[in-house]
């Protein structure tokens, strides 16, 4: 089934935040683990969830991201000043990535486009994002005993350099971010399509995590996948990566490989026209530049 990512997916998994920005809560008996936390704006929501789950926000031990994008990340260094024990992992990059004061800059100026739509969440609370420590520089083989539920990690980059899936096996739980795109539209099954480093290794991590045979899929964004209905996704987000590339393609011939001419009839036709994408639109220019320039440089091998 293809579910609303929100409440609980059986006695492990919980989801705190919202729909759009999902935290997943992996309630093990020894430890808790909260997989991603969205725009920094969302923290005070994260907080509440945590505390309706555990009766205390401090039982979170960790909080782990899947990649470096701010929607992914941007409520860590929120969550880390108000849990000082709360521990952060991602991959080595991603620590080095949030020091940076270009980087904070550009993630503070696209959460705060988002401002008027998450300002009842935020109200008056402090949520802006720093310079950060990651003790945890998470990598491929990674296993952590949670208590009756292990979380391993994959590298599976493709959507951003240092992208990660976990997968906890005893439930055969798969949280991929968004190595494996996104669900475009609520009923037509067409799958976002999310290369945005790298075209082949994108189809090489979708090919590692199919062999996973995972039966729940929690997305990194509104919906979670179960039982035939995940396989199913992942192997339709395989088909579908080809053909969008072939897309792109489409659309950088007709501007004669002008790059910036065809983004800009790509979002008119695929975005503005089409009104399936949820993801924010200066989130979608940013995301098909680097996808067309990809694809851009594949024609030219």
């Amino acid at each position: 089934m293809k579910l609303a990512a929100d409440g609980d997916f059986g006695e492990w998994i919980s989801v705190g935040g919202n729909l759009f920005y999902p935290g997943y809560i992996i309630k093990g008996k020894e430890r808790h683990l909260m997989i991603d936390a969205g725009i920094n704006m969302m923290g005070p929501a994260y907080l509440a969830s945590l505390k309706k789950i555990f009766g205390d926000q401090n039982a979170l031990d960790f909080v782990f991201a899947t990649h470096s994008h701010f929607d992914h990340l941007g409520s860590i260094p929120y969550l880390k000043r108000k849990l000082p024990h709360l521990q952060a992992g991602a991959a080595g990059r991603v620590g080095s990535l949030m020091k940076k004061q270009s980087v904070l800059e550009l993630m503070s100026a696209l959460s705060e486009l988002q401002r008027r739509s998450f300002q009842n969440i935020a109200g008056d609370e402090d949520v802006h994002i720093e310079a950060v420590n990651f003790e945890i520089h998470l990598k491929e083989g990674d296993r952590f005993d949670l208590g009756g539920a292990t979380c391993e990690v994959y590298e599976v980059p493709g959507h951003t350099g240092d992208s990660l899936a976990f997968y906890i096996p005893e439930i055969r739980a798969l949280f991929p971010g968004e190595a494996c795109g996104i669900p475009e539209g609520d009923k037509d099954g067409h799958v976002q399509v999310e290369f945005l480093s790298s075209y082949d290794d994108y189809v090489a991590s979708l090919e590692k995590i199919i062999r996973l045979q995972p039966k729940l899929i929690c997305m990194g964004h509104m919906w979670v996948f179960t039982d035939d209905d995940a396989t199913v996704f992942l192997q339709r987000s395989l088909e579908a990566t080809p053909r969008y590339r072939e897309l792109i393609e489409t659309y950088l011939n007709a501007a004669n490989g002008d790059i910036d001419s065809a983004v800009q009839s790509m979002a008119k036709k695929e975005y503005d026209e089409k009104g399936t994408i949820a993801q924010p639109r200066e989130s979608y220019l940013e995301n098909l530049k680097a996808q067309v320039r990809q694809v851009a440089l594949i024609s030219v091998r």
